[in-house]
C-alpha cells in the first residue's frame, strides 16, 4: 500500500462502500427474491466458519492505505497458512441466479481484502474466494481465483482511483462545512423565553454523547433551538451527521426551513437532504423496480455516478431539487435519495429511518461508523410508532385471501397455516386472550409456508405474488418477531371474531409493549439523542419504555407564554361513553355560547367520529347559524391542507376533529386563525382486552399500568391539542376542557405548569 506522510489528512471508507461506489454496474433490482433474513445471515457465516480447519479465522480487521485513503474491513474468512481469503455469501436458491452485476461485485470486494491481506502480510500469492452459502441446503459453492500481490494491489488502486477524486472532495467539503460552522451565528436578534435553556442542553448533549429529553412548550422554537447547537457542536466534536426525525410532515417541513435560514446565514455548504417515503417519490407509478419494467431501473447503476455528482449540487442549495436532478439523468429518484443518504450532512425524514428493523440510516451508521447525533420532533410519538415497527398480525381474511389465490405449490402450505390459525379460534370461547409465546403448531405451519413460497420464488420468480406474497412477508416478520418474543415485554395474543359466514375465526399477534429492548441498541449507536417535544412529561414513562435509563438528561423548558394569554376553563360534564348521550346538549349550549360572545375560528376535539357526528347534530339542531366544518373520515392529504386553510386570519367558524387525528398536533394557526379550543375527552385510550392486557405487564414491570397504558398517552394528545391556540407571544385565547376528570390532581400534573386553570364554562 502507498502510505502518504503522516500530515496528510485520510478519508475513511469501509471496503463495502468503496466497491458499491466504484464497482456496481448494471440495473438496479428490487424483484422480490427470498433472501436469508439478518439472523439466517449471521447463523450462516458460524456455520462456514464452524466447518473450517484450525488455521481458519473469522471476522479478521484489515485495513491499508493510498494516497489520502484510509481503506478498512472485515474479512470474512482468512487462513494464513493457505494464503486463503473468504467473501462469504448467503443465499437461497440456485447459484445461477444470483445477477452477475452482484457476483462482480462480491469478486471486488474480496479481491480488496485480499490486497489488504497480502500487503499486511508480505504475501507473494493469495487465493480469493467467493463463497455463497446455500441457507437452505446448508451446502456452499465456491469460486476461487488465484491472484499475485501485484494483481491484487492493482485491481485495488483501480477502485481507489475512481474514488479518490471524491474522497478529496469530500475532504475539502468537510473542512469548508466545518469551517462555517464554526463561525455560524445565531439567526435571529434575540432568543426566546426558554429557547437559550434548550440550545444550551442540547449543545451540552452533543458535547458529553448524553441523550436528552427536553419539554419544550409550542412556540418556543424548538427546530432552531435543537439543530443550531447540534451543528455547532459537529467541527469541535467530529460529528458527521445531523439526523433530524420528526413524525409528520409539518415537523419536517419546519426543519427545513429552519436549515434554508441557517444556511441563508452563513451555513452555506451544508448539504441537506430530505428522504420521502417510495409511493410519495416514485417518478414512474405502476411500474415495478427492476430494469426489465422501469426505464429509471434500467442501467441506474451505470447512469448514478453522473445523477450523484450534480445532486451534490443540489443538496447545498435546494434539498427538494433532487428530483428535478433524477429526472435529468434518467435515474430512480427514490434511490439517488437512498444513495444521497451516504454524502449528507444532514438528513430530515421519518422515525422509521433510524428506529425499525431495516432503518437505513441505522445501517450507513453501522456501515461507516459515523459518529451521528439524532434530534427526535414530536418525540412523545416515538413509543406508539416503534410499538408499531416491532409488532407483526397474521389475520384469518388475509390468509383466506391467500388461500384463493395462491399458486397449486402453496395450496397445502396456505391451508396448513388456514387450519392452525382456525384451530386456535375454535380452542376457546372467549373473545381475547393472551399468552408469552405463540402456539408451536402455527410457528410450525408459518415456517412451513415461508419455505415453500422461498422454494416457488426461486423456480417460478413471477408466480409468487398478489395476497401469496403479502401473506409470505406477514409470516416472515411474524415468525422473526415471535422467535423474538421477551414476555417481560411483548406479548401472543389472539382476539377472536366470528367470520362473515358465522364460523369462529382468530387475529394473532405478536405485540411489542415496551419497545425499549428493540430501540435501545439504535440509541447505544448513536453518538447522541435529543428527543423534545412539548408533552414528554413525565421523564420516567419515556426513559422506561423507550430503554433510555437513568443516564438520559431531563430538561423541562421555560415557557415563553404567560398565564393571562390563556383562559383555561374545566367544563364539569362527564364524557364518559355510558354519559355521552346527556353530555350533547349541555357541550353544544357550551360551544354555542362561547361562539357568541368571542366569535372567531375554534377547534373542538372528540374522541371519535362518533361523538363528533353526534355532537355537529347538536349544535345545528341548537344553533343553525353557526358555521362548523367537520372533519370527515379518510380525508387525503389535499383535504387536510384545505381544512387548515380554511382557518384563515380574522375568520369565523368552528371546525370539529378527532382528537389525537391529522389536526391535533403539527398544525400552526398563530394570531386570529385560531382563537380558542375545546377538549371534549381526556384522550384515554378504549378501555378494552388489548389495553388491559397491556396495563397488566406495564404494571408488572413498571408499577404504573394505569399510567403508562391510559393517563399520560391520552394527556399528551389534549396537551398538543390545546397547543394550537397559543403560538406566539402576542397570542390570547381561550381553551376549554371538557370533562370533570380535569379537576383530579393526577390529571391537573399532567397539564403545562403556566396554564392557570379554573372550573367553570363561557360567561362564567
Amino acid at each position: 500500500m502507498t502510505e502518504p506522510p503522516d500530515a496528510a489528512p485520510a478519508y475513511t471508507v469501509p471496503v463495502r462502500a468503496l466497491c458499491a461506489f466504484a464497482a456496481k454496474t448494471g440495473d438496479l433490482d428490487l424483484r422480490f427474491t427470498p433472501a436469508p433474513t439478518a439472523a439466517e445471515g449471521m447463523a450462516g457465516h458460524r456455520r462456514v466458519a464452524a466447518r473450517r480447519g484450525p488455521g481458519h479465522e473469522s471476522e479478521v480487521a484489515l485495513e491499508g492505505r493510498w494516497q489520502q485513503l484510509r481503506v478498512r474491513g472485515r474479512a470474512d474468512g482468512v487462513d494464513l497458512g493457505r494464503a486463503l481469503v473468504e467473501e462469504v455469501k448467503t443465499h437461497r436458491g440456485p447459484v445461477e441466479r444470483i445477477p452477475e452485476h452482484h457476483r462482480a461485485l462480491h469478486r471486488a470486494q474480496a479481491r480488496v481484502y485480499g490486497a489488504l491481506l497480502a500487503a499486511t502480510h508480505e504475501l507473494p500469492r493469495l487465493t480469493v474466494r467467493v463463497l455463497y452459502w446455500d441457507v437452505d441446503r446448508e451446502s456452499e459453492t465456491t469460486f476461487d481465483e488465484t491472484l499475485t500481490a501485484a494483481e491484487l494491489q492493482a485491481h485495488f488502486e483501480a477502485l481507489c482511483q475512481r474514488f479518490a477524486a471524491w474522497a478529496e472532495a469530500e475532504l475539502a467539503h468537510r473542512a469548508a462545512r466545518d469551517a462555517a460552522l464554526a463561525a455560524l451565528a445565531w439567526p435571529h436578534d434575540a432568543f426566546r423565553a426558554g429557547q437559550r435553556e434548550l440550545a444550551t442542553a442540547v449543545y451540552n448533549a452533543a458535547r458529553a454523547g448524553r441523550p436528552l429529553l427536553a419539554q419544550a412548550p409550542t412556540g418556543i422554537g424548538k427546530t432552531m433551538a435543537t439543530l443550531f447547537p447540534t451543528l455547532k457542536a459537529l467541527p469541535g466534536q467530529r460529528l458527521d451527521r445531523v439526523f433530524f426525525l420528526a413524525a409528520k410532515t409539518p415537523g419536517r417541513r419546519l426543519a427545513l426551513d429552519a436549515l434554508a435560514t441557517l444556511r441563508a446565514g452563513g451555513a452555506r455548504p451544508l448539504r441537506v437532504l430530505q428522504l420521502v417515503a417510495r409511493d410519495k417519490a416514485c417518478a414512474e407509478p405502476g411500474r415495478a423496480c427492476h430494469g426489465d419494467d422501469c426505464r429509471l431501473a434500467r442501467g441506474f447503476y451505470d447512469r448514478l455516478p453522473a445523477a450523484r455528482q450534480a445532486a451534490l449540487g443540489a443538496l447545498a442549495h435546494d434539498p427538494e431539487a433532487l428530483p428535478a436532478v433524477a429526472a435529468e439523468h434518467a435515474v430512480c429518484p427514490y434511490y439517488l435519495a437512498q444513495e444521497m443518504a451516504r454524502w449528507s450532512d444532514v438528513v430530515v425524514g421519518d422515525f422509521n429511518y433510524v428506529f425499525d428493523s431495516g432503518a437505513l440510516l441505522h445501517a450507513l451508521l453501522q456501515e461507516n461508523g459515523w459518529r451521528a447525533v439524532a434530534l427526535v420532533d414530536e418525540a412523545h410519538n416515538l413509543v406508539s410508532r416503534a410499538r408499531e415497527m416491532y409488532s407483526a398480525t397474521l389475520d384469518a381474511a388475509a390468509v383466506r385471501a391467500a388461500k384463493r389465490t395462491a399458486p397449486a405449490a402453496l395450496k397445502r402450505p396456505v391451508e396448513r397455516v388456514a387450519r392452525a390459525l382456525g384451530a386456535l379460534a375454535k380452542a376457546g370461547d372467549v373473545p381475547f386472550e393472551v399468552a408469552d409465546a405463540a402456539p408451536d403448531k402455527l410457528l410450525d405451519a408459518l415456517r412451513n409456508y415461508i419455505s415453500a413460497a422461498s422454494e416457488l420464488a426461486v423456480q417460478q420468480p413471477t408466480a409468487l405474488a398478489g395476497d401469496a406474497l403479502q401473506l409470505h412477508f406477514d409470516a416472515l416478520r411474524f415468525a422473526e418477531l415471535a422467535e423474538l418474543l421477551d414476555p417481560a415485554t411483548s406479548q401472543f395474543d389472539l382476539t377472536r371474531r366470528p367470520s362473515a359466514r358465522g364460523k369462529p375465526e382468530a387475529v394473532a399477534c405478536v405485540r411489542c409493549v415496551v419497545p425499549a429492548p428493540f430501540i435501545k441498541p439504535r440509541f447505544e449507536a448513536l453518538h447522541t439523542t435529543v428527543l423534545f417535544s412539548a408533552t414528554l412529561a413525565p421523564a420516567p414513562y419515556q426513559r422506561d419504555l423507550l430503554g433510555l435509563g437513568e443516564g438520559a438528561a431531563w430538561l423541562d423548558c421555560e415557557s415563553p407564554f404567560d398565564a393571562a394569554q390563556l383562559a383555561v376553563r374545566i367544563a364539569p360534564l362527564s364524557t364518559r361513553y355510558a354519559d355521552r348521550e346527556a353530555s350533547l346538549a349541555p357541550l353544544a349550549a357550551l360551544i354555542a355560547r362561547q361562539y357568541a360572545e368571542m366569535p372567531g375560528n375554534y377547534l373542538a376535539f372528540f374522541s371519535s367520529f362518533d361523538y363528533l357526528e353526534r355532537t355537529a347534530a347538536a349544535l345545528q339542531a341548537a344553533a343553525p347559524e353557526l358555521p362548523l366544518r367537520c372533519q370527515q373520515r379518510r380525508m387525503d392529504e389535499a383535504e387536510r391542507r384545505a381544512f387548515v386553510d380554511s382557518f384563515a386570519e380574522g375568520g369565523r367558524q368552528i371546525g370539529l376533529a378527532v382528537l389525537g387525528g391529522a389536526f391535533g398536533e403539527g398544525i400552526d394557526l398563530p394570531g386570529s386563525r385560531l382563537v380558542g379550543a375545546f377538549v371534549a375527552t381526556l384522550g384515554l385510550p378504549p378501555v378494552d382486552a388489548v389495553q388491559e392486557s397491556m396495563k397488566a405487564r406495564l404494571e408488572a414491570r413498571f408499577g404504573a399500568g394505569w399510567a403508562y397504558t391510559y393517563l399520560v398517552p391520552g394527556l399528551q394528545k389534549v396537551v398538543q391539542a390545546a397547543g394550537r391556540v397559543i403560538r406566539t407571544p402576542e397570542d390570547r385565547g381561550v381553551l376549554h376542557l371538557v370533562d370533570d376528570r380535569f379537576g383530579r390532581a393526577e390529571v391537573r400534573a399532567l397539564l403545562p405548569g403556566w396554564w392557570r386553570v379554573r372550573r367553570g364554562g363561557a360567561g362564567d
